[in-house]
């Protein structure tokens, strides 16, 4: 007979709550591995922090924990099968690569130095992700403790990334690669984080991401303006054309078919967002912006969350230095990058803008557009048994009603839906003020412990409420 909802509860935080200080022990030591996948000089301590994690994992219990080579960084699996052969399998993704961090960036204490201050732990990687990967281990083991299990609830699988803050430039070919033993029911990402601390959420979806670098060519070298301006086509003047063309008075995205196949948000999901405790000049602030702007029709959350975007990242052309110099450059230059909602297709959107590129190009220009590997969105639907079973394991940890978010950025996640076929949930426990890729980063001791909490619930509530049939 399984227990009451409140002894569960209790059993689990107590266990918790008891084992906390081996685990912050352990997390510390891991944090002292500067594994900075940008820098080549760290790729020795890169490949230290997944041994280190492979070592720890099977230490835990995992009867699988391998080191998987790449072309640039090492990436961990692990796996724990469940003794109940019909039991959902579930993969759980994070990285264990941070990003640079040195002490006179702005740092109170040495970056892979841990120090605790305030219940906070401060380190590089402490949120992002290396806590919010580990506190599995302790979930994992709540879980087996507080149940009688030997094994977990579900079939457990962990791939523990090592180039994220690299741009996953391998981990497609990863996934594809080892996708039979990868093969999950659904994909849990640890790398994301909540509202705040007193508004635990859950994310349903996270933008993609294509961009573009438009290269406009004109005269053979930069000729006098005097002699030839006004009788031969100026690419600056075409790519400020090309740029004032991108959206139209509503700040809609003026590309034909750009929108073709977005899901749009429902009434529901609207109400959701609403919902929210969003401060709008506090946003600001954060932003180091004067004022909001966007798509009309759309609130601010919705935005950056639900609708997709083009920005200009970066234009140039022409002389740039002190005084004049009455040129007509012989090229310009723009980087584009779009924000894609669930429903787009990269590879739509990339040949939508080509044709809408060409048809703004005038005769004597020549124009080049280069496209870097596409991120594709994901999207869980509210009514997934998924998700409602992690919101029903944030609700038991937290005590509290869990709301929704969705992710503005893009990641790697993506992939593993695309390959895999499995739908991705998002369980973390990060919240704004932790700091991810700035000077001081840290994490919260009480939602580290709250996120292993609930991964020790979700186990036995997505093996009760979501069984495949053998």
């Amino acid at each position: 007979m399984s227990q009451p909802v409140d002894s569960a509860v209790s059993a689990v935080r107590t266990y918790i709550e008891q084992h906390s200080a081996a685990f912050l022990d352990d997390l510390t030591e891991w944090l002292r591995i500067p594994s900075v996948s940008a820098r080549p000089d760290h790729a020795p301590d890169v490949r230290r922090s997944a041994d280190w994690l492979a070592a720890a994992l099977t230490a835990t219990g995992f009867p699988s924990a391998e080191v998987w080579p790449t072309p640039g960084a090492p990436a961990v699996y692990a796996e724990w099968p469940s003794a109940d052969p019909g039991a959902p399998t579930v993969l759980v993704y994070g990285h264990h690569d941070v990003q640079p961090a040195a002490r006179e960036d702005g740092w109170h204490s040495e970056p892979f130095e841990p120090v605790v201050r305030d219940n906070r732990l401060y380190a590089r990687g402490a949120a992002d992700d290396k806590g919010q990967v580990f506190f599995h281990t302790l979930g994992v083991r709540a879980h087996l403790a507080t149940t009688g299990r030997t094994a977990p609830a579900v079939h457990l699988k962990l791939l523990i990334e090592g180039e994220e803050e690299s741009g996953s430039p391998h981990f497609r070919a990863l996934v594809e690669r080892h996708a039979d033993r990868l093969a999950a029911d659904v994909v849990i990402v640890s790398d994301t984080g909540m509202w705040s601390e007193d508004t635990p959420t859950v994310c349903t979806g996270m933008r993609g991401l294509a961009e573009c670098e438009i290269r406009l060519h004109g005269p053979d070298q930069d000729i006098h303006s005097g002699s030839f301006g006004g009788a031969v086509p100026n690419p600056a003047t075409v790519v400020a054309r090309l740029v004032a063309a991108l959206h139209d008075e509503n700040a809609r995205v003026a590309v034909p078919g750009f929108y073709d196949g977005v899901v749009e948000l429902t009434d529901r999901e609207r109400e959701l967002f609403a919902e929210l405790p969003f401060d709008e000049r506090e946003w600001l602030r954060a932003a180091s912006s004067h004022a909001t702007g966007g798509e009309v029709g759309y609130s601010t959350l919705e935005r950056v969350w639900a609708r997709p975007t083009a920005e200009v990242n970066g234009i140039g052309g022409g002389y740039q230095g002190p005084g004049s110099k009455t040129v007509i450059p012989s090229s310009a230059m723009v980087k584009l990058s779009f924000r894609l909602v669930a429903g787009q297709e990269p590879g739509h959107v990339e040949k939508a803008v080509r044709d809408w590129a060409a048809g703004q190009i005038p005769d004597g220009i020549r124009c080049e557009i280069a496209f870097s590997p596409a991120t594709r969105p994901c999207l869980t639907p509210l009514d997934h048994p998924v998700l409602k079973s992690v919101v029903r394991a944030m609700g038991r940890a937290f005590g509290t009603p869990v709301r929704f978010t969705r992710e503005g950025g893009s990641g790697p996640a993506a992939d593993l839906q695309d390959v895999l076929g499995a739908p991705v949930l998002f369980l973390g426990i990060s919240v704004p003020s932790d700091g991810w890729h700035a000077p001081d980063e840290k994490i919260e001791l009480n939602l580290l412990r709250k996120g292993a909490e609930a991964a020790a619930h979700l186990w036995d509530d997505l093996a009760e409420h979501w069984r495949r049939v053998p």
